[in-house]
């Protein structure tokens, strides 16, 4: 029997690779002589760098970078077993968990963090760049980023401007001749899970400034921004990015990397999944085991149990899902691929019980869960 485990990670508590090795562990104690196939997964988010570097054999590659207010942070990027593919989260060195809430401004905050990650990440050798966008601290379109990376951004008296989202609202003229000319040999793709726009009351501003530290204010403030920059870009360039699905992702990152890098934006745990090769481990296989920390109603927006689930069918491999918490209206993931779904927590408690006791839960779940599929065996003849 094939055994196929490909988890997310159960955040704050087990990586993917973690999660992984505890459902082999239990279902080992049941079914020792199967064939176990561990593919830690993620869907663009946090986690995918550490996930991908696991089931490809990659590495970490430490990156001193600027933060989100200019302080240097220890950041990072992962390097594929191919060598040829850097992995790289924003929110490494953009995110919004590397400012403390008090001090959280979205006019204030820069991605040129993630353009030095990306720098760093061309110097490695890199031919293709998977970006996640997720959890990012920034509203400035991804200015910062090509700051970075050698673009120039000057107001009417051909000054550069100061980093951050406020300061696009005097942006005049766009100077790329800059721009790192590896860039253009170079496959970018984007896990990008959200279609806001630039600009507007779906747009970066409205939609996910509140979350950053934007009072109503600065949300008119960033979004007016936003427009002054999508204005230059489209009578400089030509390029039309105020209405494009995606643009308004990590405060306005998407649109940079459409409008200035050509990258193609696509669901995260599609690009994870496809780099992973899932598919490959799925072939011959009688069973997939995936899971997260939480299974609702929103795991078939692109979660990952949702995505590997899909591949799964492809090959007609029935699917289990551990899950840290089950939500009010999980039951539709069992329209998409997912036959049966269990939680690992044993009982009530609270979230830091839960958490610090992940790892022996999900290995006492998965044990259960093998035990019950071995006895319908028996039962079945």
């Amino acid at each position: 029997m094939k055994i196929v485990i490909a988890p997310d990670s159960f955040k704050e508590s087990l990586s993917a690779m973690e999660a992984a090795e505890m459902i082999e562990q239990g279902f080992q104690q049941v079914f020792p002589d199967a064939e176990y196939c561990k593919v830690p997964l993620a869907d663009g988010g946090e986690g995918t760098v550490q996930a991908m570097v696991d089931a490809t054999n990659g590495q970490i590659m430490p990156v001193l970078a600027a933060g989100p207010r200019g302080n240097q942070v220890e950041a990072f990027f992962g390097v594929l077993g191919d060598k040829q593919t850097a992995v790289i989260e924003m929110a490494a060195a953009s995110g919004l968990h590397l400012v403390e809430p008090a001090l959280r401004d979205p006019r204030k905050t820069s991605s040129y963090g993630t353009g030095e990650l990306i720098s760093a990440a061309l110097d490695a050798g890199a031919s293709k760049l998977i970006i996640g966008l997720g959890g990012s601290a920034t509203n400035d379109a991804g200015v910062g980023m090509l700051q970075a990376l050698g673009a120039q951004f000057y107001d009417k008296f051909n000054k550069p401007l100061k980093r951050g989202g406020a300061e696009l609202i005097d942006l005049e003229s766009i100077d790329i001749s800059g721009l790192d000319p590896r860039l253009a040999d170079v496959d970018i793709e984007v896990a990008c899970d959200v279609d806001n726009p630039l600009c507007g009351e779906h747009g970066a501003s409205a939609v996910f400034g509140p979350q950053k530290g934007a009072s109503p204010e600065m949300i008119r403030q960033l979004d007016a921004a936003l427009g002054r920059f999508s204005s230059v870009v489209f009578s400089q360039f030509g390029i039309d990015i105020m209405h494009v699905a995606g643009s308004g992702a990590a405060g306005g990152m998407g649109a940079a990397l459409l409008a200035f890098m050509q990258a193609e934006l696509r669901p995260g745990v599609q690009i994870v999944t496809e780099a992973v090769d899932l598919a490959a481990s799925l072939e011959g296989a009688d069973l997939l085991i995936t899971g997260e920390g939480r299974i609702d109603s929103q795991t078939i927006a692109g979660k990952t149990p949702y995505g590997a689930a899909q591949i799964a069918m492809q090959f007609e491999v029935p699917v289990i899902a551990l899950a840290g918490a089950m939500l009010p209206g999980y039951e539709v993931v069992h329209e998409h691929g997912i036959d049966a779904v269990f939680s690992v927590v044993p009982g009530p408690c609270d979230l830091s019980q839960a958490l610090s006791e992940a790892e022996q839960n999900l290995f006492v779940s998965a044990k259960n869960v093998a035990a019950t599929l071995k006895l319908s065996q028996q039962m079945l003849g």
